[in-house]
């Protein structure tokens, strides 16, 4: 899948405090900050195309950060917002997908003609649409 993910620099210290990752007496400039000043400042927004938060991960200083799980979520973004499915949990690209509860048995038909798996009435399992 191809991704676009812009980063943010933030040597202004602008959006942390925007975002509420940094008192707003935290000064104005990143020069100089140690890591005990930026003990807040361990959190992942993943913002959508419409300009509004799509996740939300906060790690503590002592906590590496999963920059997988972060491509996953943000694969699983893409794709769900693409094809009305839903991604099951531990999902990778490529795998199998969930047709959304908010599509119906008429438009899932539809959408993929070629059936679905239901172990479950309210769980329709395809492959993964290509994008």
């Amino acid at each position: 899948m191809r991704r676009t993910i812009p980063m943010i620099g933030d040597p202004e210290l602008k959006v942390s405090k925007l975002y509420g990752m940094l008192p707003a007496e935290s000064g104005s400039s990143s020069e100089g900050r140690t890591a005990a000043d930026n003990q807040t400042v361990r959190n992942v927004f993943v913002i959508g195309h419409d300009k509004r938060i799509k996740l939300v991960l906060v790690y503590p200083m002592t906590t590496g950060r999963n920059f997988d799980e972060v491509l996953r979520v943000i694969d699983s973004l893409q794709l769900t917002a693409k094809h009305m499915v839903a991604t099951p949990v531990n999902w990778k690209h490529g795998e199998d997908v969930i047709i959304a509860g908010s599509v119906s048995d008429e438009d899932a038909k539809k959408a993929y003609p070629q059936g679905w798996k239901a172990p479950k009435p309210y769980i329709r399992i395809v492959p993964q649409p290509r994008t």
